[in-house]
């Protein structure tokens, strides 16, 4: 079964925000610095410190974060700092909705589907300009 979830995109205050948003509704607070994982040799260590995924888990809310990996190649700006997440169990589960998604060529910043070391991952700004970012188990 696929899950949709509000995802934010934050530009270096990531666990601040998340931080303060747990604080306010309580719950579970998970924070992963990209340093702490295996995508950090993908970065420049500088980059390192910066949260590469944070969830927070209070009752039926359930929130995603990350901090912007992407400059300066693609800076954050208002309007493209949320995104739809998109998660289920495999890539066989993500794969029609991607697909029909995607709507051919479309869309913008598009990864398709790929292994990543944290399992199946893939991202793209549709014809309408909704942000949308998908991810299986490993």
């Amino acid at each position: 079964m696929l899950k949709a979830t509000p995802f934010l995109l934050f530009d270096g205050n990531c666990a601040d925000a998340m931080t303060f948003y747990h604080q306010c509704i309580g719950g579970d607070l998970t924070l992963t610095k990209l340093g702490d994982t295996p995508m950090k040799d993908n970065f420049p260590p500088e980059k390192h410190d910066r949260i590469i995924n944070a969830r927070l888990v209070s009752g039926d809310i359930n929130i995603s974060a990350t901090d912007w990996m992407a400059s300066p190649e693609f800076d954050p700006l208002q309007g493209n700092t949320a995104a739809i997440y998109i998660t289920g169990p495999s890539y066989d589960d993500l794969k029609p909705v991607f697909d029909k998604l995607k709507d051919g060529d479309n869309n913008t910043r598009l990864q398709e589907l790929h292994a990543m070391p944290f399992g199946t991952y893939g991202q793209f700004y549709d014809r309408y300009g909704v942000q949308w970012i998908f991810r299986a188990e490993k």
